[in-house]
């Protein structure tokens, strides 16, 4: 007997925060959720490690043109350190390279934490995504080669001690883009000299959105199929940190068809850019005092 055709993949506009599961890639999610949605196209704002649970906002149709934005975003975790623990990933999916005791208190790791927050410097993982000579570095690892990795400037803007249980305790992270929270873990136990890994990760927050408006996978599917479209946000959340540039329908009309408007705003600044029929895109001004198209939806023009 044959299977039901599936229907052709809808054009879908919108974002969606996804609550990723632990043990599921990043593009698995993405293909589920695509797959849930019959969405024609659709991306991912940055990658979650498989380990990791918690926010992963993606994006369908015309919002995939503004996925970018939210790789340069602040990001919030709730990290879990196990002390006492040293693997070659820094997190507990890692082989056990150092095993010693923990004679440290929570009385240390609050005095130490201020020396972790504000600006900082990283050496980025051997397991991670960043490319030497082409290569990923986790490919590298993963043959036993070791390279050079030059440390790499980072801010932690905050830093908070949640709970303590002997062995491990639980932060708030708050940092900006390009941290590894499981190099801070490795640091951290360095730094208190019993050694740690990061034992479990879940975010919480990039740039605006938060976690608490967003669905796991399980609940989308429990979602009849015509249900599913109410989940989703406008593609202008993902821009909710940037201020608005209200245009006349004179001005709107002009950029979309790529032409800049005279505009007062600091050179280098970037707008929401909203018309009378509601958001149309992204633009900045230039040093010169005109507003330029970066990136628009496809839209009708006003005339």
């Amino acid at each position: 007997m044959n299977k039901p055709r599936r229907p052709p993949r809808r054009k879908v506009d919108g974002v969606l925060l996804l609550d990723k599961p632990p043990g599921m890639t990043s593009n698995a999610a993405l293909q589920k959720v695509r797959w849930l949605f019959n969405a024609a196209k659709a991306g991912h704002t940055g990658t979650l490690d498989p380990l990791a649970t918690g926010l992963l906002p993606l994006c369908f149709g015309e919002a995939t043109k503004f996925a970018g934005e939210l790789l340069d975003a602040d990001k919030t975790y709730l990290a879990t350190v196990r002390l006492g623990i040293v693997t070659d990933t820094a997190d507990a999916e890692g082989r056990v390279l150092v095993e010693q005791p923990v004679t440290v208190g929570e009385a240390d790791v609050r005095a130490l934490l201020p020396r972790f927050t504000g600006e900082i410097d990283q050496v980025p993982p051997m397991h991670s995504a960043l490319k030497r000579d082409g290569v990923p570095l986790y490919e590298l690892a993963r043959q036993g080669v070791e390279v050079e990795r030059a440390p790499r400037r980072v801010t932690i803007h905050a830093l908070e001690l949640l709970g303590w249980h002997g062995d491990r305790f639980e932060l708030r992270v708050s940092c900006s883009k390009g941290t590894y929270v499981r190099t801070l873990a490795a640091d951290l136990g360095a730094a208190l000299g019993c050694g740690a890994h990061l034992a479990a990760l879940r975010r919480t927050g990039v740039g605006g959105l938060d976690i608490a408006q967003a669905a796991t996978p399980a609940q989308i599917e429990a979602l009849p199929a015509a249900e599913r479209d109410r989940l989703l946000q406008p593609a202008d959340a993902l821009l909710a940190d940037l201020p608005v540039a209200a245009l006349s329908a004179t001005e709107a009309n002009r950029l979309l068809h790529g032409q800049p408007v005279r505009w007062s705003g600091a050179p280098g600044e970037r707008s929401r850019l909203y018309g009378p029929q509601g958001f149309i895109g992204l633009g900045e001004c230039a040093a010169d005092g005109w507003l330029q198209p970066k990136r628009l939806v496809a839209t009708l023009t006003t005339d």
